[in-house]
């Protein structure tokens, strides 16, 4: 027998006002949600572009693997080349010969987006920045992107240097998965190093214009040459709640601003996240024919966590479907039914739902006890029987975020 236990559950906030579908002057962008996955918006977001220095997330990512793995140290120094004093656009202003931390350098590369602190850690990790690309290179393929090539650790302008804005999103969110302790210097609004010709303290501010509108966005990077355009690959949080987004493309500093604002509310003012079960969540119990136990609860492995337009979300529905009763003997860990979820406009999801426990199977005598009851006296109420006003009160109790 089929078992459908249906959930129909209230929306948990109100729906904002239909909004028309976003637009951007950006010739690409991106958007996700951090913690589901979910595509936002995507605006030729797996066409190859010039990442310019947004690349220099890669640079920066091989550098926090290596400190990950203790091959290399914050307090380590490394000394400054020539070709690293030398290296043209934007600059932390290291000095030929002098001896830097990497903690400085990363800090450099980061806030000011040094290219002299990139060839400076290059050279120093890997012996020359030719090695330490190539590294780049193969990193990138083990962490799942397929379409980024690297030719240089700066962005420096070059034809077979190129990024997606999905790659980019995918690296960003690796990053403060895989590197929260070395996250933080992405927030860091202004960096000292150096002195000028007059012999101050040079003091250069982050270039990401939406770390200062106080909006929670606390990374990434801003990138910029003549055949990228503008560009930034952003992150940051509400409510809890955390996105991150790229725009490439644009034609000012200005424009950057603005696009990479409205991109970045529009992901948090238009979806939320229904938190439907934690992982290991008991959701139900369904009886069992011929067990030892009479029933076996039901239960859902991994959290369950959708992403969906707000207005969709007051008229999502919830089921849990079986055959039941589950006929013994049943295994923990065994496959019982699914939960299916739809809601208007959004892909329907079904995530399995196992046993929660063993229930072993009645000796013989028992089964033909049991049977012959169940000829008399028919078969137990289960599940299916629950009527509307009980499947209410069963329903799960859900949050939302944003």
């Amino acid at each position: 027998m089929r078992v459908i236990a249906a959930f129909f559950v209230a929306a948990l906030l109100g729906a904002l006002p239909a909004r028309a579908a976003f637009e951007t002057a950006a010739s690409q962008a991106f958007l996700m949600d951090f913690e589901t996955g979910a595509v936002l918006f995507d605006k030729d977001g797996d066409k190859p572009m010039p990442p310019a220095s947004m690349s220099k997330l890669m640079t920066a990512y091989l550098v926090f693997s290596k400190l990950r793995k203790q091959d290399v140290r914050l307090t380590d120094e490394f000394g400054i080349s020539q070709k690293a004093w030398k290296m043209g656009g934007s600059k932390m202003f290291v000095m030929v010969g002098s001896r830097v931390t990497v903690e400085d350098l990363l800090r450099g590369m980061i806030v000011q987006s040094g290219n002299d602190a990139c060839i400076a850690l290059a050279e120093g990790i890997y012996g020359s920045e030719e090695n330490f690309v190539d590294e780049m290179n193969k990193l990138a393929r083990q962490i799942g992107l397929s379409k980024s090539r690297f030719r240089n650790t700066t962005g420096w302008p070059d034809p077979e240097h190129v990024m997606t804005p999905r790659e980019l999103a995918l690296l960003g969110r690796r990053i403060v998965q895989d590197f929260p302790d070395y996250f933080h210097y992405y927030s860091e609004k202004n960096f000292t190093y150096g002195k000028d010709a007059k012999g101050k303290d040079i003091t250069q501010g982050n270039r990401n214009p939406l770390l200062y509108k106080g909006i929670g966005v606390d990374g990434l990077k801003t990138g910029h040459t003549d055949a990228s355009g503008y560009g930034l690959a952003f992150t940051g949080t509400r409510d809890g709640r955390r996105v991150v987004g790229v725009i490439n493309g644009v034609k000012t500093m200005n424009q950057r601003s603005q696009e990479s604002e409205r991109l970045y509310d529009y992901g948090f003012n238009e979806f939320v996240n229904a938190r439907l079960f934690k992982a290991g969540e008991t959701i139900d119990t369904a009886s069992v024919w011929l067990g030892d136990k009479a029933d076996v609860p039901l239960v859902i492995e991994d959290k369950l966590i959708l992403t969906m337009p707000r207005k969709a979300r007051r008229d999502m529905k919830v089921r849990l479907v079986y055959d039941g009763p589950i006929p013994a003997p049943v295994r923990k860990g065994q496959v019982v039914g699914f939960v299916e979820v739809s809601a208007p406009d959004v892909p329907k999801v079904e995530v399995p739902v196992v046993a929660g426990a063993d229930v072993a199977r009645l000796g013989l005598p028992n089964r033909i006890f049991a049977a012959i009851n169940y000829l008399i006296y028919g078969p137990k109420k289960i599940e299916g029987a629950k009527t509307p006003d009980k499947l209410q009160r069963g329903a799960p109790k859900l949050k939302a975020e944003g």
